[in-house]
This record gives C-alpha cells, sequence and structure tokens, in this order.
C-alpha cells in the first residue's frame, strides 16, 4: 500500500506541467508549438532560455518535492525502505509529467523530473548524472542525446550503487529500485524513440538550431 501512495503521491506532483502553464502564461499551448512537447527544450527553443530554466527547474523540484512529502509521512514509520520509496514517488512523477490526465495524457518527456528524483534519492548519483548530461550537451548540443545518456549512466551508477551497499537498502529492497531504475530508463527511451531515429539519420535538431520539420 506505501508504493501505491507514493506513486499517487508522485503523479499528483507531476500533473504541475511547468512550460504548459509558463506558455499560458504567453497565451500560448507550448504543445501546438515546436516539437510539441511540453518539456525544457521545446519551451527553450520556443520561448527562450529563461522560460527553459524556469521549466527545468520546475520539472525538476515537483519530483524533489514528491520525494520530501514520502520522507515526512514515511520516514519514521518505513525508514529502512524510505529511498525505495523515494523512487516509487519519482515514477509517479514522471508518469505525471509525461501523461497528465486533464490535458489529455499529452505532456513531457520526463528527463528533468527524472533528475530531480534522482536528486531526492542519493545527491552523488545526481551530482554523476548532471556532469554527463551538462558533458554530452555541451560537446554535441544534443540534448536528447544527454538525456539518454545520462539515463544509461543513472541505471548502471544504481546498479554499482546498490550492489557496493552505497544506499543503505537490503537486497530484497535494492532488487525493487533496479526495477524501477529500469522502467524509467524505459521510460526515457521510449519517450525519445522519435529523437532516436533523428540522430541516426543525423537530422535531429542540435541547442542553439532552427527547428526541423
Amino acid at each position: 500500500m506505501e508504493r501505491v501512495i507514493c506513486i499517487l503521491i508522485g503523479y499528483i506532483c507531476g500533473l504541475f506541467q511547468t512550460s504548459y502553464l509558463y506558455g499560458k502564461l504567453h497565451h500560448i499551448d507550448i504543445r501546438e508549438y515546436g516539437s510539441g512537447n511540453a518539456g525544457t527544450t521545446n519551451a527553450m527553443r520556443i520561448l527562450g532560455k529563461k522560460a527553459g530554466i524556469i521549466t527545468f527547474l520546475g520539472d525538476c523540484l515537483k519530483a524533489v518535492l514528491a520525494g520530501w512529502i514520502v520522507r515526512l509521512i514515511f520516514g519514521n514509520s518505513h525508514s529502512e525502505m524510505i529511498k525505495m520509496l523515494v523512487i516509487y514517488s519519482g515514477l509517479g512523477v514522471v508518469l505525471g509529467h509525461n501523461y497528465p490526465f486533464y490535458l489529455h495524457f499529452k505532456g513531457g518527456k520526463g528527463i528533468a523530473a527524472t533528475a530531480g528524483m534522482i536528486l531526492a534519492f542519493d545527491w552523488r548519483l545526481a551530482l554523476c548524472a548532471a556532469i554527463v548530461f551538462f558533458s554530452i550537451t555541451i560537446i554535441t548540443r544534443y540534448v536528447s542525446l544527454a538525456s539518454l545518456i545520462m539515463m544509461v549512466v543513472f541505471i548502471v551508477t544504481l546498479i554499482i550503487g546498490g550492489q557496493t551497499e552505497l544506499f543503505g537498502l537490503s537486497e530484497e529492497y535494492m532488487l525493487e529500485v533496479y526495477i524501477l531504475g529500469a522502467i524509467l530508463t524505459t521510460l526515457a527511451f521510449w519517450k525519445h524513440k522519435a529523437n532516436i531515429g533523428r540522430l541516426l539519420h543525423g537530422t535531429e535538431n542540435k541547442i542553439g538550431a532552427s527547428k526541423k520539420t
């Protein structure tokens, strides 16, 4: 039951669509422009760097908020599994962000939300993910590629950390954490399937480049 509650908490937090709400302040539906995605990259392309930064922070912090609420509710009664419950809430945030019911299940791709979940789970993994993401983005200017590589690094470091008992979770709980990490990684790749196709064909958009049709 705790797991279900954490997913629901996360989903509710995930429903806060930063780019969509920011776009509405400027009298547009961000999903009707550019890539049609309610996320950081599209907000930056359509509304500028300020919108991109606000969107990233908003989408990241809603996952941090969900993790904080879970720790507040279950921190004392379920301390032995609290890190696992934080990831359950993170999965809920990504689902709420990607598939918001009030926007006909058309949201974003969940990368910033996942980054927030990683931060709420363990700051060391978050630091590693941030270094990888920004390094790849600066080198290649492909946000999609950086996002996907970040997710691969996340699942790999998650497994390494679990096997070395870095997170203080029992083997039983770590198995669930691995499964949740795999689900989040799979969701990221699924939402980026069009980007993967463009990357393979050399037609993916770079940061600073005009939007290709």
